[in-house]
């Protein structure tokens, strides 16, 4: 399943054409493999998906305006609009624009979060305050999302600066994939951390999706 990253795409079964019961996904491209291997192991063929850029994340500021946007921009050809985002940064401001909107959107603080299951990673971050955490989609992008933006390729010595209190890397794995579990494992190495893999699978982001639309 080739995805693009970083860029904004639509993919259905079916165009939109007017409501006629259809309804539509606004997702952070961070996750976008993951809600369609979602949608599509259930078989929603009346489920469009559209991405906002990932590297949104880098500027959290800038999510609520891109998401409210567009839920404007689609609102009248779907009967129902889901926003895939949990808070992600932006300090409530995401939650309260869906809740002018009238929108739903995940719970949780983060995609570390509702991976793992937001009760399990709240009971676990309260001994795990110094691991750093990826999830399939950073390990592909580590070093466009991490190594590169951190300043990490151009002087690396800044990796103990950052990375001080940091612990362990948690793999969040949403799939088994023993490419990325090395993959991984080099990651936590280029960081001067300890690894651990979890197997989360999807958490509560399958199980939000299907209370949504099942």
């Amino acid at each position: 399943m080739q995805l693009p990253d970083a860029t904004t795409l639509t993919t259905s079964g079916l165009a939109a054409s007017g409501s006629g019961g259809r309804i539509l996904l606004i997702a952070c491209g961070a996750i976008a493999r993951e809600v369609l291997a979602v949608t599509e192991a259930n078989g929603w063929d009346h489920i469009d998906l559209t991405c906002l850029p990932a590297i949104l994340h880098n500027h959290p500021e800038r999510i609520a305006p891109a998401i409210e946007q567009a839920v404007t921009k689609h609102r009248n050809q779907y009967a129902q609009i889901f926003v895939l985002y949990a808070d992600c940064g932006t300090g409530g401001k995401l939650f309260d624009l869906c809740k002018k909107l009238g929108v739903e959107m995940l719970k949780g603080p983060h995609c570390y979060s509702f991976f793992e299951g937001n009760a399990v990673f709240e009971d676990r971050s309260k001994d795990e305050f110094t691991a750093f955490y990826l999830t399939d989609f950073l390990v592909r992008q580590f070093d466009a999302f991490v190594w590169k933006p951190l300043g990490l390729d151009r002087h690396p010595g800044l990796r103990d600066t950052y990375f001080a209190n940091y612990e362990k890397l948690v793999y969040q794995a949403q799939s088994q994939d023993d490419d990325l579990d090395r993959k991984a494992k080099d990651c936590a190495a280029r960081l001067g951390l300890k690894y651990e893999r979890r197997f989360t699978g999807y958490g509560d982001l399958e199980r939000e999706l299907i209370d949504w639309i099942s």
